[in-house]
């Protein structure tokens, strides 16, 4: 299920040779990654808000069917971006070539204006070695005419890790998938260390696990943005002896035709995808906030949210929790697109999923309950 947000830009096709050239130089792509609640929508936003970054297409893979993240990056009006969902082991790396190959046809159609770097955001649940697979020479076997294409104008630079301080230690001794996003980066940004404080020497840690990657403090003055995003040719040299291996395992491992639940990743993560069309109270959007992420036990790894509220339903309200850790809320000028829907996705580990929908589904005031009821 793939959806596409981008603003048009028509310009004459290419006509002169410098043209021409830069329409046919490889591309450098930088693989966004980290965990859930790591702070990768942040720190994108804050690559595209630097003038420095100008040129640069998005791309956003999220988990579960009804999708946030796209809303929350902030899209200039020049700005390729596009948003893919779906299986995260197998469909996400077709749909990363996919919106690759696309990105270079709206360009050759003059539809965008030109692309210096493109940036993937990962869900926070992504092994990055299927994807990484999919651009690096050598990876992943081309399917088609479009992988080839994918190939010859693209190319993998950087992949950049975001890694949270409170919560960091914890994802690398339950998950994998933290532990190898970590292990493949070339640059890990260090966040949150402004709630945790500075008494532990988080990079020198961290070196024992990936000891090739540069360290970066989120919050440190003069953290430059562009130097992690910066050009290059992505390389396993000097990375963990496990690189290595995973990339090669990937591309031994068969992947039969199957069918997944867009909703799933394995038998125990799932994502609890909830939406109301009508703007809710604030007390009662609160109260739903207040009881998820604080019920101890609850599995709770990510929430994300928008909301409509009844007192200002122009300005939605945006919500961010990292398992029991609800972040302040805040409330937008006005909606990013035209989907004015209240949404909210939980993404845990064995979620009580029925309460969590009966307690969402009485967040709508009643008239509209009933009519919902009598449809």
């Amino acid at each position: 299920m793939i959806g596409s947000l981008f603003k048009r830009w028509r310009k004459p096709l290419a006509t002169t040779e410098d043209d021409v050239r830069r329409l046919y130089d490889s591309v450098p792509v930088t693989l966004l990654t980290g965990f859930l609640g790591s702070g990768k929508t942040t720190l994108l936003n804050d690559m595209l808000a630097d003038h420095r970054m100008q040129g640069t297409a998005v791309i956003v893979n999220e988990f579960g069917t009804v999708p946030i993240d796209h809303d929350l990056v902030r899209k200039g009006s020049e700005t390729y971006f596009r948003t893919t969902t779906g299986c995260i082991c197998c469909t996400a790396t077709s749909d990363i070539r996919s919106s690759l190959s696309d990105l270079h046809e709206a360009r050759l159609r003059g539809d965008i204006p030109p692309v210096s770097r493109v940036v993937i955001e990962t869900t926070g649940l992504a092994d990055p070695a299927p994807i990484i697979n999919s651009i690096i020479p050598g990876g992943s076997p081309a399917m088609g005419l479009r992988d080839h294409v994918v190939a010859r104008h693209f190319h993998l630079a950087r992949v950049v890790t975001t890694f949270d301080v409170l919560d960091g230690r914890a994802t690398l001794n339950s998950f994998m998938e933290g532990w190898k996003q970590l292990a493949f980066a070339d640059h890990v940004v260090l966040t949150k260390i402004d709630i945790a404080g500075t008494g532990r020497d988080w990079p020198e840690e961290l070196r024992a696990l990936n000891p090739a990657a540069v360290y970066h403090d989120r919050h440190r003055q003069g953290f430059d943005l562009a130097e992690a995003f910066g050009d290059g040719a992505y390389s396993v040299t000097d990375k963990a002896e496990d690189v290595p291996g995973w990339l090669a395992m990937e591309r031994l491992r068969p992947h039969a035709d199957h069918t997944h639940d867009p909703n799933r990743h394995g038998d125990e993560i799932e994502a609890i995808s909830l939406s109301h069309d009508v703007p809710l109270s604030p007390q009662a959007v609160d109260t739903f906030l207040h009881i998820v992420t604080t019920n101890i036990g609850s599995g709770l790894l990510r929430l994300k949210g928008m909301f409509a509220l009844t007192d200002d339903p122009a300005r939605p309200l945006v919500a961010h929790a990292v398992q029991h850790r609800l972040y302040p809320l805040q409330r937008l000028e006005y909606w990013p697109d035209e989907d004015h829907r209240s949404r909210v996705v939980l993404i845990g580990q064995d979620m009580a999923a029925k309460p969590i929908r009966d307690l969402f589904a009485v967040l709508a005031p009643r008239a509209a309950r009933n009519k919902r009821g009598a449809a």
